[in-house]
């Protein structure tokens, strides 16, 4: 998988305050700020300032029912992105590696998803977006 890219989303509870703190506070870089109101969500990606590559996406906690395949964690979760250039050949290495496959392929609005766990039970998104998809034109 060496031509994807790892990405890490904070669960936040107030988007404008974190996008306060990072971009006014640590100057950081606002690359996208997407609301999806049918769906209650807002994509905020900020960068880090020099251009080092590394992204974060700001996304509030994530309701059990929801995403029942989470199960009830208090407080919501830290998001794992691991972002491809080829879902199929990186999802097919994950299960020839023997990775837990926690959900199937699902395709989304804003790409292909489906979600794996870690050797630390920590749950991923592998993640290709859909090339028009706002956040996919600003990363």
């Amino acid at each position: 998988m060496k031509q994807s890219i790892a990405h890490i989303a904070l669960v936040v509870r107030d988007y404008d305050e974190a996008i306060e703190f990072y971009v006014n506070t640590l100057g950081f870089e606002l690359l996208d700020d997407t609301c999806q109101p049918e769906q209650d969500k807002r994509w905020v990606v900020v960068a880090p300032p020099g251009g080092s590559g590394a992204t974060i996406l700001l996304a509030r906690a994530s309701q059990p029912e929801q995403e029942d395949f989470i199960g009830n964690q208090a407080g919501g979760r830290v998001f794992l992105f691991l972002n491809t250039d080829d879902f199929w050949r990186d999802y097919e290495r994950l299960k020839e590696k023997g990775v837990r496959i926690v959900r199937e392929p699902k395709q989304q609005d804003y790409g292909m998803v489906a979600v794996f766990a870690d050797l630390y039970g920590n749950l991923w998104d592998l993640l290709q977006l859909n090339p028009d998809h706002p956040i996919a034109r600003r990363l």
